[in-house]
């Protein structure tokens, strides 16, 4: 697998498992959202917010128009869980844009990164294996708190297996997406 094929293939899967959760979410009362929890962050709705926020600056910064700190500010953007959902889609897909698009050269371009204090620079791959990572890390809180809510945790420790069975298992996902096999793999 290249390089450009494994960021790619990491870019779907993320928008998959947001997509999964987010779908297990969408099920919550406003209640449940809100609740004060267990986690790095106190409530399910705060924990979304935060994996959006943190995709909006690191996005931002990786297609060459870096918002900053403006990606936080409010903390929590976004109350209604419909209006959430909708921006993490957004940025989802403009994550697997960005990834479509890489190269060898541009995995290795430094991107610069706007800091409280200074202007960090890495470079393209090292930000973007960051934040699949921070993705997993607070999906991973979010599925802890649905522990303790009326909805069941969703499976999300899946990846893409090409065995049939397997494929059958994200048939539905996918078509609520758009993506497809080919689209991933060819």
């Amino acid at each position: 697998m290249t390089p450009h094929r494994y960021f790619l293939a990491q870019a779907y899967n993320n928008a998959w498992a947001n997509h999964r959760l987010l779908t297990a979410c969408r099920s919550l009362s406003v209640e449940e959202l809100h609740a004060r929890r267990t986690g790095f962050f106190p409530s399910i709705i705060h924990t979304l917010n935060h994996i959006l926020t943190v995709d909006w600056f690191y996005v931002s910064a990786m297609e060459g128009r870096p918002i900053g700190l403006a990606a936080f500010e409010p903390d929590i953007p976004f109350a209604d869980f419909a209006d959430l959902e909708r921006e993490q889609r957004a940025v989802d897909h403009r994550l697997i844009d960005h990834c479509r698009q890489l190269t060898a050269e541009t995995l290795e371009r430094e991107i610069e990164i706007p800091r409280r204090d200074h202007v960090q620079v890495e470079r393209t791959d090292r930000i973007a294996l960051h934040l699949f990572q921070h993705q997993v890390h607070h999906r991973g809180q979010v599925h802890a708190m649905l522990s303790g809510t009326s909805v069941a945790p969703p499976q999300l420790d899946e990846f893409f297996p090409g065995d049939p069975a397997e494929q059958a298992l994200r048939r539905a996902d996918f078509a609520q997406l758009g993506f497809s096999e080919t689209q991933i793999w060819s």
